[in-house]
């Protein structure tokens, strides 16, 4: 049966209603809605820069000593050390008999100078410095740091010319020059490198030693022996009559020698003669051997000078057996 008539005409009626409250909302957001005011621009981005730590400016002072050390300023006139004293490339350093200094640069490098040796600075930075041991001896301790290579060289003088030069990033070793070209170095932490003035060098590892001798390549580094060769030719006999006698021995090649606390050349064989002066009375003699790996040989020799007795002058009168006698040439009564 068809539906009524009424109800026909409802249902688009409905639809109508329907769509036309679904539209108001729509209607009102696209015609009625303002406008909303227009975002400002985004900021532009800002770039942190993180702050540029200050470069600490590279500072070698003299931090400690003992005995007679002295310093010299480029050209200038030598002065007596003084504690922290800031020292500077083309500033000379030397160390008296019985002496001995330290010199730090920053918490890079430790040297160690013993008696009787001389030492110039040559350059400093925070990468590199670089020192020149004219004769004598010196340990340099070298430590490394977090995010900086710090690179310590010690040369040793031969004269006017270079002889050899120790480098290291980190590190313990000795370098002792005998100041005729005869250079020595023995490691203890860490690898050195060992390089004669031609550039030809070797890796001396710890506990090895290496010897540059005048005019030669760098030896094979061996292990740093526990003792040390020291073998003495004293004047024959105790009385002396000169007040000066000559000294002879013979050491390791790479062995430092003192006679009485002052440092004597050695040849490239070991072999040294020294005179030394002597006074009235007893005189001891003291000879010591160092090598770069600490271990020492000492002798000793007690030398007795005996002056003998200024001449008679003619006229004077000796007494001998209780008769005067004339020392001129005359007879006794």
């Amino acid at each position: 049966m068809a539906a009524p008539p009424s109800r026909k005409r409802q249902v688009p009626f409905l639809v109508g209603l329907v769509l036309i409250l679904a539209a108001l909302p729509v209607g009102w957001f696209v015609f009625l809605r303002e406008t909303p005011a227009p975002l400002p621009p985004p900021a532009p981005k800002r770039t942190v820069t993180a702050p540029v730590a200050q470069k600490k400016a590279v500072e070698l002072v003299l931090s400690h000593f003992e005995g007679n050390v002295d310093v010299r300023h480029g050209e200038g006139a030598w002065e007596s050390a003084r504690k922290d004293m800031p020292l500077r490339p083309t500033d000379v350093v030397r160390t008296g008999p019985g002496a001995w200094a330290v010199l730090l640069n920053g918490e890079s490098v430790e040297l160690r100078m013993e008696s009787d040796s001389e030492i110039s600075v040559e350059e400093l930075s925070d990468q590199l410095s670089s020192m020149l041991l004219a004769n004598g001896m010196a340990t340099a301790t070298v430590r490394g740091r977090p995010n900086v290579r710090h690179t310590f060289v010690l040369k040793a003088k031969n004269g006017k010319d270079n002889a050899a030069e120790a480098s290291t990033t980190q590190g313990t070793f000795t370098m002792s020059n005998n100041g005729k070209g005869t250079v020595s170095v023995g490691t203890r932490e860490g690898d050195v490198k060992l390089a004669n003035n031609e550039g030809k060098y070797v890796i001396v590892r710890a506990g090895q030693r290496s010897i540059v001798r005048p005019g030669q390549v760098p030896t094979e580094p061996v292990p740093i022996p526990s003792t040390v060769f020291l073998k003495m030719e004293w004047p024959a006999g105790k009385t002396q009559r000169k007040p000066e006698v000559a000294v002879v021995g013979q050491a390791d090649p790479d062995s430092r020698v003192m006679v009485d606390g002052v440092s004597v050349p050695t040849d490239k064989d070991g072999r040294f003669t020294v005179n030394v002066a002597l006074k009235k009375g007893s005189n001891t003699v003291q000879v010591s051997a160092v090598d770069v790996g600490g271990a020492r040989q000492d002798a000793q020799r007690e030398l007795v000078l005996v002056t003998p007795p200024a001449p008679k002058k003619p006229g004077t009168l000796e007494v001998e057996t209780g008769v005067f006698r004339e020392s001129a040439g005359g007879t006794s009564p």
